[in-house]
């Protein structure tokens, strides 16, 4: 019984060709370039399925969410028009029927500034700097320029990596006119 409760999980072992020459790493690059090749094409052909199907679904779909477009904006007008009665003269912001409830909601108040250095620069003037945000962030790039410098701060550390790639040669198609 005991054997019973030690299982040996299995795992297949690694099934890499690892090249053993110049000759035979130039044919996996053009292998790989290949295969990139293929798997290119083949997601090109998917995404032109892709596209035929959500255009056969769009266009069944366009006359209902163009009549649903077109009852909310009815129920809408009715809704305002009647709004009193329904928030019962404000004291709610919605209101129930038998097939389901309408409701008006307030979005959260927003900012847009136009022209952020004229905006700036009369905020200052009128002595409003409390509505100005000084932003104060570590210089990056000049520690990159100059990594000697910062070598003994605690808390920077510089690191580097290095990326293996693959880059099978291919042509462009000249454009037909």
């Amino acid at each position: 019984m005991a054997t019973a409760a030690r299982r040996k999980a299995k795992t297949a072992a690694a099934q890499i060709q690892v090249p053993q020459t110049r000759d035979q790493v130039a044919a996996h690059i053009r292998e790989i370039g290949e295969r990139q090749r293929e798997l290119d094409r083949i997601q090109a052909d998917m995404n032109d399925e892709l596209a035929t199907v959500k255009e056969r679904w769009e266009i069944l779909a366009a006359p209902h969410a163009q009549r649903v477009e077109a009852l909310t904006q009815g129920v809408q007008i009715w809704c305002e028009a009647n709004r009193d009665t329904l928030t019962q003269h404000g004291k709610t912001k919605t209101a129930a029927f038998p097939t389901g409830e309408i409701g008006w909601r307030l979005r959260p108040a927003s900012v847009r500034i136009t022209g952020a250095d004229a905006v700036l620069d009369a905020l200052r003037r009128l002595g409003l700097k409390r509505f100005i945000r000084e932003k104060a962030e570590v210089n990056k790039e000049a520690i990159l320029n100059e990594p000697a410098a910062v070598a003994h701060v605690p808390g920077i550390s510089i690191s580097q990596g290095e990326d293996f790639t693959v880059s099978p040669f291919e042509a462009e198609l000249a454009e037909v006119q």
